[in-house]
């Protein structure tokens, strides 16, 4: 008698495929294209440089998504999964884009080495998830939507106070910044984004932030504030090919933050697969949960050769999984050829590159906010109510990751070489919550390591 076939492992029709895979690709789009605009934007790149960003994003999303829901080898887990780019990243990538002696050939090296060191460390993971229990998790997600509400306010207010002149290579003021206009669209964009999700159900409530983030684009396009600048000299059709920038330099502090944010990333995605592997009643061993993290890692390599971010499982789409009850792994893969399809088609990049910034502020609050909270979503497993040594951790590592958003000069008289430690809010706030954690609370036991993982998956959303 035939072994009957697991809902996950289930083929379904292709025209069922191509609807349910195009209903994961929106409820993630949003987040997909969100942080080559927010990184595009820090390195001041003209318009045809942010569309190309998000092409390979897109592209990249696709092709690791395919490694991750229908596997290579010891790659992907055969799970029904999402891959996005991780905001746990953006922090540190905006301090590395603001600092002159870095760049994007700097983000590029440390994310292909971050990526190398989560293929090294996958088999090691389980006795390092020890050291991210929730207070430590907590609050490194939270400090890391903090510090990423300053971009979506700026945002919102039309960019940053001084922009970047292609002409004379210096930066000048903003004349748009706080523009009424400005302001009033990004509060229509927040209000939008609140009315659809309270009002509206099911799939359409899911992708409410990408909604409103058209709802936008639209009035703005009414009120003359949207530029096409160049749509008409994008190709219709482009391979995102390796190494569009140049080679990438490999600098040793940009790179032990980005190896950082990799081990709380694969902390998240752990906690992910494990929620899914309850979600789909379908049993994960060790060997598939290391298949997933070296799918996470080898998706980090593959953003940083094709000119983009780290990799990593995206919750929303988790949770739609739970909303849909469809748990085959071919509607995401499905979805990844959806998205790697996307990737080669620079007018609809460019197009996306055209949204007015104070329209992305509107959304950058929800979206950044919801980090914040969800890192005090996930603070509420850390017993802070019976154990005190905890609201040390939380506090101090509070305090040190606003030391560079508050006081940018802080460190100014420290060596050089430690610049990007020291100008990340996050890095700094991870390096403390570790190492107080371990100071009041030891190392944690082995039976804990899951409940860990589980408390960051139901209570995380990229």
């Amino acid at each position: 008698m035939q072994a009957k076939t697991h809902p996950v492992d289930q083929k379904l029709p292709a025209g069922k495929l191509f609807a349910l895979g195009m209903q994961h690709v929106l409820v993630m789009y949003a987040g997909a294209i969100a942080v080559p605009l927010i990184i595009g934007g820090a390195l001041h790149l003209p318009k045809d440089q942010i569309a190309y960003l998000i092409s390979a994003d897109l592209f990249c999303c696709g092709l690791v998504t395919l490694i991750q829901a229908l596997g290579i080898w010891k790659f992907g887990i055969r799970m029904p999964v999402m891959m996005g780019v991780t905001f746990a990243a953006v922090g540190p990538m905006v301090a590395m884009a603001n600092n002159p002696s870095l760049g994007i050939l700097s983000i590029y090296g440390a994310v292909i080495a971050s990526g190398i060191f989560g293929l090294i460390i996958t088999p090691f993971m389980s006795r390092a998830v020890r050291f991210f229990p929730p207070v430590v998790t907590g609050t490194i997600i939270s400090v890391i939507g903090i510090t990423l509400m300053r971009v979506g306010i700026n945002w919102a207010a039309g960019g940053q106070p001084t922009m970047f002149d292609m002409v004379t290579k210096s930066m000048i003021p903003n004349p748009d910044y706080g523009a009424p206009e400005n302001l009033a669209v990004a509060l229509a964009v927040l209000v939008s984004i609140m009315l659809m999700t309270k009002y509206l159900k099911g799939f359409l409530g899911n992708i409410s932030v990408l909604l409103g983030m058209i709802f936008g684009f639209v009035l703005s396009l009414i009120m003359g504030k949207v530029s096409f600048d160049g749509l008409g000299e994008a190709s219709w059709f482009a391979l995102v090919t390796p190494f569009h920038y140049g080679m990438p330099t490999f600098d040793l502090g940009a790179i032990i933050g980005m190896c950082l944010v990799m081990i709380v990333t694969m902390v998240e995605s752990t906690g992910m697969f494990l929620a899914l592997s309850d979600l789909t009643e379908k049993k994960i061993s060790n060997e598939e949960l290391a298949n997933g993290l070296r799918a996470d890692s080898i998706g980090t390599v593959i953003g940083g050769v094709f000119n983009t971010f780290p990799y990593t499982s995206f919750s929303q789409n988790i949770g739609l999984v739970g909303v849909t009850g469809v748990r085959s792994r071919y509607v995401c893969v499905a979805a990844g050829l959806i998205l790697a399809a996307f990737g080669l088609f620079p007018k609809m990049a460019h197009v996306a590159a055209s949204i007015p910034v104070f329209v992305l502020g509107g959304a950058g609050i929800v979206m950044f906010g919801m980090v914040a909270a969800t890192g005090v979503k996930i603070l509420g497993n850390a017993d802070l109510n019976h154990n005190r040594h905890n609201l040390f951790i939380v506090a101090i590592s509070f305090g040190a990751g606003m030391i560079p958003l508050v006081a940018p000069q802080f460190f100014q008289q420290m060596p050089h070489w430690l610049a990007t430690v020291v100008d990340s809010g996050i890095l700094l706030a991870t390096i403390s919550a570790v190492m107080l954690n371990l100071f009041f609370n030891g190392q944690g036991s082995v039976e804990d390591i899951r409940n860990y993982a589980m408390a960051a998956a139901h209570s995380s959303d990229h």
